[in-house]
């Protein structure tokens, strides 16, 4: 015979034709009481459990965030709003003054600083870049480059320029008119 009846007892058993296992079931989730519930102080727990912070990472994260904010404020108050120089003089004369600006307009000038028109060793190294404060110090420093009259003037100097103040880090606070007979030396005051 070509087919031979098949022997069940060599067969081995399967696994996924017997009957199924039933499946544990899953305990009931324990609730979550609030501090107002009567049942949130029975609980197993210490005496004082409940007053531990749960998340310290959160205050340590905004404290830092605090702190990184007040030093970026720090520094940039220094950098932009805090001079470096106060109450410093130039003697010279007034080179240009004019109003320049887009948006913030601000009057800029040049100032030639006596004491390197005076020098006769050194090649004149640099002119006094400036930016005047306010419109009554640009109208006296107007005056005094039409008048062709030395002036001093006293300044403050800052880290960084910020556009409301002007293109150069030196700004020119107070301008007084100098007598050139006492600031040029004899041979070079105007006769009178």
């Amino acid at each position: 015979m070509l087919f031979e009846p098949k022997d069940n007892s060599q067969e081995k058993e399967d696994f996924f034709d017997g009957p199924d296992i039933p499946e544990q079931p899953k305990a009931p989730k324990k609730p979550a009481y609030k501090p107002e519930d009567p049942a949130y102080w029975e609980e197993d727990e210490s005496e004082w459990e409940h007053l531990r912070p749960r998340k310290r990472w959160k205050v340590w994260l905004w404290a830092g965030c605090v702190l990184v904010v007040i030093l970026l404020g720090v520094a940039c108050w220094l950098r932009y709003f805090s001079p470096y120089v106060e109450d410093a003089t130039q003697y010279g004369y007034v080179e240009h003054i004019e109003k320049r600006g887009t948006v913030f307009k601000t009057y800029e000038g040049v100032l030639l600083p006596y004491k390197e028109l005076r020098d006769t060793t050194r090649i004149y190294s640099r002119d006094f870049i400036f930016t005047a404060s306010d419109f009554e110090v640009a109208k006296r420093l107007k005056q005094a480059q039409l008048g062709g009259y030395p002036v001093r003037v006293e300044y403050r100097r800052y880290h960084a320029t910020v556009p409301w103040r002007g293109s150069s880090k030196t700004v020119v606070t107070a301008v007084d008119s100098v007598d050139a007979s006492t600031i040029l030396p004899p041979e070079f005051a105007p006769r009178h």
